[in-house]
């Protein structure tokens, strides 16, 4: 299955994960047998590193229930969450209710930010730039809401490069995830879940999407040997 024939349509996106947001966490952390929270650790540490100040100002889009949005707002950073999906923000609130600087959550596109330009030292992205309908769109309304010399890091699935390791984490992508979804009545949503992770560009092809809409200095570090990577770009400073 290609891109275009995946129904990205920001309605429909939106219903689907409202419709699964009450068992969002339970399953995907069931299904990576937990790995995802080392993988959003990882990925936090290394951001950290790169970012300017103790307190930089984020924003996560695509946050979903909120566990990155957490993570960061942990360390103090001033965070604002952003997603198309109500419902999955809801969860993402009450996990960071107490916490202080307290997250902001907004309903919003990423076709549309609304933010003033260079509004943010950084942008995330968390397992839902595959969800984006008009990505080169999207790309352009990040490098508009960083800052000069600011830094977009994504986390997105992918598929091992190593064969052996590749053919089975296919077999175990392709049918245990579908049979799970359906055991639980959400056959049609992790469906769409394996569908847009294997039709979605990853590694060096991904990278030049981000070169191509103005980034620079674009990396992937892989993880648990190509399940996800990490993806990091910086807007040019002048």
């Amino acid at each position: 299955m290609s891109q275009k024939d995946l129904n990205k349509d920001a309605e429909v996106i939106s219903g689907m994960f409202d419709s699964i947001a009450a068992k969002y966490d339970r399953m995907n952390h069931g299904m990576s047998l937990g790995i995802d929270r080392l993988w959003r650790r990882r990925f936090v540490r290394k951001l950290a590193r790169a970012l300017p100040s103790a307190s930089p100002a984020v924003l996560d889009l695509a946050c979903g229930t909120g566990d990155l949005t957490k993570a960061m707002a942990r360390r103090g950073w001033q965070v604002t969450g952003l997603d198309i999906s109500a419902e999955m923000m809801e969860i993402g609130k009450l996990k960071c209710a107490g916490l202080a600087p307290q997250p902001q959550f907004v309903l919003g596109s990423a076709e549309q930010i609304p933010f003033p330009d260079a509004s943010f030292d950084a942008v995330t992205i968390a397992f839902g730039l595959r969800n984006f309908d008009h990505r080169p769109q999207c790309l352009a309304e990040i490098r508009r809401v960083l800052k000069p010399g600011g830094r977009l890091a994504v986390l997105e699935f992918a598929v091992p490069k190593n064969p052996l390791w590749r053919a089975l984490y296919l077999f175990y992508f392709k049918h245990a995830m579908r049979l799970v979804g359906k055991a639980v009545g959400s056959g049609d949503a992790y469906g769409y879940l394996v569908d847009s992770v294997l039709a979605f560009p990853r590694y060096e092809a991904l990278c030049r999407e981000f070169e191509a809409a103005g980034f620079t200095d674009v990396h992937y570090d892989s993880y648990s040997g190509g399940i996800a990577c990490g993806y990091t770009a910086i807007t040019p400073t002048r």
